[in-house]
Protein backbone atom coordinates (compact mmCIF):
# COMPACT_ATOMS: atom_id res chain seq x y z
CA UNK A 1 0.00 0.00 0.00
CA UNK A 2 1.22 3.48 -0.88
CA UNK A 3 1.68 6.00 0.55
CA UNK A 4 3.18 4.39 3.62
CA UNK A 5 5.64 4.81 6.46
CA UNK A 6 8.43 2.26 6.84
CA UNK A 7 9.60 1.80 10.44
CA UNK A 8 12.93 0.17 11.27
CA UNK A 9 12.16 -1.27 14.70
CA UNK A 10 15.78 -2.22 15.32
CA UNK A 11 16.83 1.41 14.94
CA UNK A 12 14.11 2.53 17.34
CA UNK A 13 15.29 -0.06 19.85
CA UNK A 14 18.92 1.03 19.43
CA UNK A 15 18.01 4.70 19.91
CA UNK A 16 16.07 3.82 23.04
CA UNK A 17 18.88 1.70 24.44
CA UNK A 18 21.41 4.53 24.08
CA UNK A 19 19.11 6.98 25.85
CA UNK A 20 18.06 4.53 28.56
CA UNK A 21 21.64 3.58 29.37
CA UNK A 22 22.82 7.19 29.48
CA UNK A 23 19.97 8.04 31.83
CA UNK A 24 20.43 4.96 34.01
CA UNK A 25 24.06 5.97 34.66
CA UNK A 26 22.66 9.11 36.33
CA UNK A 27 19.90 7.28 38.21
CA UNK A 28 17.20 8.47 35.82
CA UNK A 29 14.39 6.31 34.41
CA UNK A 30 12.63 7.17 31.17
CA UNK A 31 9.05 7.17 30.01
CA UNK A 32 8.60 6.27 26.36
CA UNK A 33 6.19 8.82 24.89
CA UNK A 34 4.07 6.93 22.37
CA UNK A 35 1.81 9.72 21.10
CA UNK A 36 3.86 10.49 17.97
CA UNK A 37 3.13 7.02 16.59
CA UNK A 38 -0.38 6.81 18.08
CA UNK A 39 0.47 3.98 20.42
CA UNK A 40 1.44 1.50 17.69
CA UNK A 41 2.20 -1.74 19.52
CA UNK A 42 5.13 -2.72 17.31
CA UNK A 43 7.04 0.49 18.06
CA UNK A 44 6.06 0.45 21.71
CA UNK A 45 7.52 -3.05 22.01
CA UNK A 46 10.79 -1.89 20.42
CA UNK A 47 11.05 0.93 22.97
CA UNK A 48 10.29 -1.49 25.79
CA UNK A 49 13.11 -3.75 24.59
CA UNK A 50 15.34 -0.68 24.55
CA UNK A 51 14.77 -0.03 28.24
CA UNK A 52 11.89 2.36 28.87
CA UNK A 53 10.21 1.94 32.26
CA UNK A 54 6.81 3.53 31.50
CA UNK A 55 4.55 4.12 28.52
CA UNK A 56 3.33 7.72 28.36
CA UNK A 57 0.76 9.24 26.04
CA UNK A 58 -1.46 12.31 25.80
CA UNK A 59 -4.53 10.32 24.76
CA UNK A 60 -6.36 7.60 26.63
CA UNK A 61 -7.19 5.91 23.32
CA UNK A 62 -3.50 5.15 22.81
CA UNK A 63 -3.03 3.86 26.34
CA UNK A 64 -5.93 1.47 25.73
CA UNK A 65 -3.97 0.01 22.79
CA UNK A 66 -1.09 -0.67 25.18
CA UNK A 67 -3.12 -2.11 28.05
CA UNK A 68 -1.67 -5.61 27.68
CA UNK A 69 1.95 -4.46 28.03
CA UNK A 70 3.36 -5.00 31.50
CA UNK A 71 4.60 -1.47 32.08
CA UNK A 72 2.90 1.37 33.98
CA UNK A 73 0.82 3.67 31.75
CA UNK A 74 1.02 7.45 32.19
CA UNK A 75 -1.46 10.00 30.84
CA UNK A 76 0.59 13.04 29.82
CA UNK A 77 -2.12 15.52 28.94
CA UNK A 78 -4.04 16.87 31.91
CA UNK A 79 -7.20 14.76 32.35
CA UNK A 80 -10.58 16.08 31.32
CA UNK A 81 -13.11 15.85 34.13
CA UNK A 82 -15.48 14.18 31.67
CA UNK A 83 -12.88 11.42 31.23
CA UNK A 84 -11.88 10.61 34.80
CA UNK A 85 -13.45 7.13 34.82
CA UNK A 86 -11.36 6.09 31.80
CA UNK A 87 -8.27 7.75 33.26
CA UNK A 88 -8.53 5.68 36.42
CA UNK A 89 -9.30 2.56 34.37
CA UNK A 90 -6.49 2.77 31.81
CA UNK A 91 -3.81 5.05 33.27
CA UNK A 92 -1.80 4.04 36.33
CA UNK A 93 -0.50 7.60 36.66
CA UNK A 94 -1.70 10.95 35.31
CA UNK A 95 -0.17 14.43 35.15
CA UNK A 96 -2.31 17.02 36.93
CA UNK A 97 -2.47 20.70 37.83
CA UNK A 98 -6.14 21.34 38.75
CA UNK A 99 -7.45 20.44 42.20
CA UNK A 100 -11.00 20.17 40.86
CA UNK A 101 -9.86 17.48 38.43
CA UNK A 102 -7.82 15.66 41.09
CA UNK A 103 -10.90 15.63 43.34
CA UNK A 104 -12.90 14.09 40.48
CA UNK A 105 -10.18 11.47 39.99
CA UNK A 106 -10.34 10.72 43.71
CA UNK A 107 -14.08 10.04 43.47
CA UNK A 108 -13.64 7.89 40.35
CA UNK A 109 -10.83 5.91 41.97
CA UNK A 110 -12.91 5.40 45.10
CA UNK A 111 -15.76 3.99 43.00
CA UNK A 112 -13.36 1.54 41.36
CA UNK A 113 -11.65 0.72 44.67
CA UNK A 114 -8.32 1.89 43.28
CA UNK A 115 -5.54 4.21 44.30
CA UNK A 116 -4.73 6.53 41.41
CA UNK A 117 -1.23 7.98 41.28
CA UNK A 118 -0.62 11.52 40.08
CA UNK A 119 2.33 13.68 39.11
CA UNK A 120 1.72 17.29 40.13
CA UNK A 121 2.94 19.61 37.41
CA UNK A 122 4.62 22.93 38.28
CA UNK A 123 4.92 25.82 35.82
CA UNK A 124 8.51 27.00 35.97
CA UNK A 125 8.29 29.49 33.11
CA UNK A 126 7.23 27.73 29.90
CA UNK A 127 3.58 28.77 30.46
CA UNK A 128 1.94 25.51 29.52
CA UNK A 129 0.48 23.24 32.25
CA UNK A 130 1.36 23.49 35.91
CA UNK A 131 0.47 25.17 39.15
CA UNK A 132 2.37 28.34 40.01
CA UNK A 133 5.10 27.87 42.64
CA UNK A 134 3.19 30.05 45.09
CA UNK A 135 0.33 27.51 45.02
CA UNK A 136 2.53 24.52 45.75
CA UNK A 137 2.04 23.99 49.48
CA UNK A 138 -1.73 24.50 49.55
CA UNK A 139 -2.09 22.11 46.58
CA UNK A 140 0.11 19.43 48.12
CA UNK A 141 -1.73 19.68 51.43
CA UNK A 142 -5.10 19.20 49.68
CA UNK A 143 -3.85 16.19 47.70
CA UNK A 144 -2.36 14.45 50.73
CA UNK A 145 -5.79 14.50 52.39
CA UNK A 146 -7.40 12.48 49.57
CA UNK A 147 -7.96 8.79 50.31
CA UNK A 148 -7.72 7.41 46.78
CA UNK A 149 -5.07 9.69 45.28
CA UNK A 150 -1.36 9.09 45.77
CA UNK A 151 0.99 12.02 45.20
CA UNK A 152 3.49 9.91 43.28
CA UNK A 153 5.65 12.66 41.86
CA UNK A 154 6.10 16.19 40.60
CA UNK A 155 7.09 17.35 37.15
CA UNK A 156 7.71 20.23 34.80
CA UNK A 157 7.16 20.80 31.11
CA UNK A 158 9.70 22.88 29.17
CA UNK A 159 10.33 23.81 25.50
CA UNK A 160 6.99 22.48 24.20
CA UNK A 161 5.19 25.83 24.23
CA UNK A 162 7.36 28.71 25.37
CA UNK A 163 10.64 27.21 24.16
CA UNK A 164 12.20 27.60 27.61
CA UNK A 165 15.37 25.48 27.72
CA UNK A 166 15.87 23.15 30.69
CA UNK A 167 18.89 24.06 32.81
CA UNK A 168 20.35 23.82 36.30
CA UNK A 169 18.16 26.69 37.49
CA UNK A 170 14.65 25.54 36.52
CA UNK A 171 15.32 21.83 37.05
CA UNK A 172 17.13 22.67 40.27
CA UNK A 173 13.94 24.39 41.44
CA UNK A 174 12.00 21.21 40.66
CA UNK A 175 14.44 19.11 42.69
CA UNK A 176 14.11 21.59 45.57
CA UNK A 177 10.32 21.19 45.53
CA UNK A 178 10.75 17.43 45.88
CA UNK A 179 13.09 17.90 48.83
CA UNK A 180 10.57 20.29 50.38
CA UNK A 181 7.84 17.64 50.17
CA UNK A 182 10.10 15.16 51.95
CA UNK A 183 11.18 17.62 54.66
CA UNK A 184 7.86 19.36 55.23
CA UNK A 185 5.39 16.49 54.81
CA UNK A 186 7.55 13.38 55.35
CA UNK A 187 6.33 12.19 51.94
CA UNK A 188 8.68 10.55 49.46
CA UNK A 189 8.11 11.25 45.77
CA UNK A 190 8.90 8.30 43.51
CA UNK A 191 9.10 10.48 40.40
CA UNK A 192 10.70 13.87 39.87
CA UNK A 193 10.11 14.30 36.15
CA UNK A 194 12.47 16.85 34.67
CA UNK A 195 10.94 17.34 31.26
CA UNK A 196 11.30 15.70 27.88
CA UNK A 197 13.85 15.11 25.13
CA UNK A 198 15.05 18.70 25.52
CA UNK A 199 16.56 17.83 28.92
CA UNK A 200 18.79 15.08 27.53
CA UNK A 201 21.58 17.46 26.49
CA UNK A 202 22.32 18.10 30.19
CA UNK A 203 23.29 14.47 30.82
CA UNK A 204 26.57 14.20 28.88
CA UNK A 205 27.55 17.64 30.19
CA UNK A 206 27.02 16.48 33.78
CA UNK A 207 24.55 19.31 34.33
CA UNK A 208 21.33 17.46 35.18
CA UNK A 209 20.59 18.46 38.79
CA UNK A 210 20.72 15.75 41.42
CA UNK A 211 17.24 14.73 42.44
CA UNK A 212 15.77 14.50 38.91
CA UNK A 213 14.72 10.86 38.61
CA UNK A 214 12.69 10.72 35.41
CA UNK A 215 12.52 12.11 31.87
CA UNK A 216 9.64 11.80 29.39
CA UNK A 217 11.26 10.84 26.07
CA UNK A 218 9.52 11.08 22.71
CA UNK A 219 11.36 12.71 19.82
CA UNK A 220 14.82 11.55 20.84
CA UNK A 221 13.75 7.89 20.67
CA UNK A 222 12.27 8.12 17.17
CA UNK A 223 14.58 10.72 15.57
CA UNK A 224 17.77 10.38 17.61
CA UNK A 225 18.10 14.04 18.58
CA UNK A 226 17.70 16.13 21.68
CA UNK A 227 15.17 18.91 21.30
CA UNK A 228 16.67 21.84 23.21
CA UNK A 229 18.98 22.62 20.27
CA UNK A 230 17.98 19.95 17.74
CA UNK A 231 21.33 18.15 17.73
CA UNK A 232 21.63 14.53 16.61
CA UNK A 233 22.99 12.40 19.44
CA UNK A 234 26.16 10.50 18.54
CA UNK A 235 25.46 6.92 17.53
CA UNK A 236 21.71 7.41 17.10
CA UNK A 237 19.51 7.09 14.01
CA UNK A 238 17.48 9.87 12.37
CA UNK A 239 16.12 7.57 9.66
CA UNK A 240 14.16 4.96 11.62
CA UNK A 241 11.01 6.33 9.94
CA UNK A 242 10.85 6.66 6.13
CA UNK A 243 7.86 7.89 4.14
CA UNK A 244 7.19 6.49 0.66
CA UNK A 245 4.91 8.16 -1.89
CA UNK A 246 4.06 7.10 -5.43
CA UNK A 247 4.27 9.35 -8.50
CA UNK A 248 0.83 9.50 -10.18
CA UNK A 249 1.58 12.19 -12.80
CA UNK A 250 4.83 13.29 -14.39
CA UNK A 251 4.76 16.18 -16.89
CA UNK A 252 6.79 19.19 -17.89
CA UNK A 253 4.76 22.26 -16.98
CA UNK A 254 5.12 25.97 -16.32
CA UNK A 255 6.00 27.02 -12.79
CA UNK A 256 3.48 29.90 -12.73
CA UNK A 257 -0.27 29.22 -13.19
CA UNK A 258 -2.09 30.83 -16.10
CA UNK A 259 -4.95 33.20 -15.26
CA UNK A 260 -6.06 35.36 -12.36
CA UNK A 261 -4.79 34.07 -9.00
CA UNK A 262 -7.41 33.78 -6.26
CA UNK A 263 -7.51 31.66 -3.10
CA UNK A 264 -6.22 28.10 -2.95
CA UNK A 265 -8.06 25.18 -1.32
CA UNK A 266 -7.02 26.39 2.14
CA UNK A 267 -8.12 30.00 1.76
CA UNK A 268 -4.67 31.42 1.06
CA UNK A 269 -3.55 33.42 -1.94
CA UNK A 270 -0.48 31.60 -3.27
CA UNK A 271 2.58 33.20 -4.86
CA UNK A 272 4.93 31.61 -7.37
CA UNK A 273 8.51 31.96 -8.59
CA UNK A 274 8.89 31.72 -12.37
CA UNK A 275 11.52 29.07 -13.11
CA UNK A 276 10.28 28.37 -16.60
CA UNK A 277 9.21 24.89 -17.56
CA UNK A 278 10.12 22.14 -15.10
CA UNK A 279 9.40 18.44 -14.78
CA UNK A 280 6.64 18.25 -12.21
CA UNK A 281 5.82 15.04 -10.31
CA UNK A 282 2.51 14.71 -8.50
CA UNK A 283 2.60 12.25 -5.61
CA UNK A 284 -0.39 10.60 -3.99
CA UNK A 285 -0.43 12.26 -0.57
CA UNK A 286 -1.39 15.72 0.60
CA UNK A 287 -1.93 18.10 3.44
CA UNK A 288 -4.74 15.93 4.82
CA UNK A 289 -1.98 13.42 5.60
CA UNK A 290 1.12 15.52 6.27
CA UNK A 291 2.65 18.98 5.95
CA UNK A 292 4.97 18.38 2.99
CA UNK A 293 7.38 21.08 4.18
CA UNK A 294 8.32 18.66 6.99
CA UNK A 295 9.36 15.94 4.51
CA UNK A 296 13.07 15.57 3.74
CA UNK A 297 13.67 13.93 0.32
CA UNK A 298 16.35 11.25 0.33
CA UNK A 299 16.96 12.36 -3.26
CA UNK A 300 18.47 15.78 -2.61
CA UNK A 301 17.88 16.85 -6.22
CA UNK A 302 14.12 17.22 -5.84
CA UNK A 303 12.37 20.32 -4.50
CA UNK A 304 8.85 20.98 -3.28
CA UNK A 305 6.53 23.11 -5.42
CA UNK A 306 3.51 22.86 -3.13
CA UNK A 307 0.53 20.74 -2.18
CA UNK A 308 -3.23 20.53 -1.91
CA UNK A 309 -5.35 18.23 0.27
CA UNK A 310 -4.48 15.03 -1.60
CA UNK A 311 -1.59 15.92 -3.94
CA UNK A 312 2.06 16.95 -3.52
CA UNK A 313 3.88 18.60 -6.42
CA UNK A 314 7.66 18.20 -6.58
CA UNK A 315 10.26 19.49 -9.03
CA UNK A 316 12.05 16.38 -10.31
CA UNK A 317 13.74 17.92 -13.34
CA UNK A 318 16.67 15.82 -14.52
CA UNK A 319 16.02 13.01 -12.03
CA UNK A 320 14.78 10.36 -14.47
CA UNK A 321 11.68 9.30 -12.58
CA UNK A 322 8.73 7.50 -14.18
CA UNK A 323 5.03 7.36 -13.34
CA UNK A 324 4.60 4.67 -10.68
CA UNK A 325 8.04 5.22 -9.12
CA UNK A 326 8.29 5.47 -5.35
CA UNK A 327 10.01 8.46 -3.74
CA UNK A 328 11.36 8.26 -0.19
CA UNK A 329 11.55 10.92 2.52
CA UNK A 330 12.99 11.20 6.01
CA UNK A 331 10.64 12.72 8.55
CA UNK A 332 10.43 15.40 11.20
CA UNK A 333 8.58 14.84 14.48
CA UNK A 334 5.47 16.63 13.20
CA UNK A 335 5.35 14.61 10.01
CA UNK A 336 5.58 11.31 11.91
CA UNK A 337 2.69 12.47 14.08
CA UNK A 338 0.55 13.45 11.09
CA UNK A 339 1.26 10.34 9.08
CA UNK A 340 0.48 7.99 11.95
CA UNK A 341 -2.72 9.87 12.66
CA UNK A 342 -3.88 9.56 9.04
CA UNK A 343 -5.84 6.38 8.36
CA UNK A 344 -4.94 6.70 4.68
CA UNK A 345 -1.24 6.04 5.27
CA UNK A 346 0.03 2.47 5.43
CA UNK A 347 2.46 1.42 8.18
CA UNK A 348 5.07 -1.26 7.58
CA UNK A 349 7.50 -2.59 10.18
CA UNK A 350 10.80 -4.35 9.71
Amino acid sequence: MYPKVLVDLKKVEENTKIVAQACAEKGVEIMGVTKVFCGAKEIAEAEMKGGIKYFADSRIENLVKLKDFDLPKVLLRLPMISQVDDVVQYADISLNSELKTIEALNIAAMAKKKIHRIILMIDLGDLREGILPAQFDETVQAILKMDNIMLHGIGVNLTCYGGVVPNEDNLGQLADFAKHVKDQYNHHLEIVSGGNSSSFYLLPQGRLPQGITNLRMGEILVLGRETAYGELVEGMHDDAFIFEAEIIELKEKDTVPTGEIGMDAFGNKPSFVDKGKRMRAIMAAGRQDVDPTTLIPLDERIELFGSSSDHMMWDVTGCGYKVGDIVQFKLEYGSILSLFTSEYIGKEYK
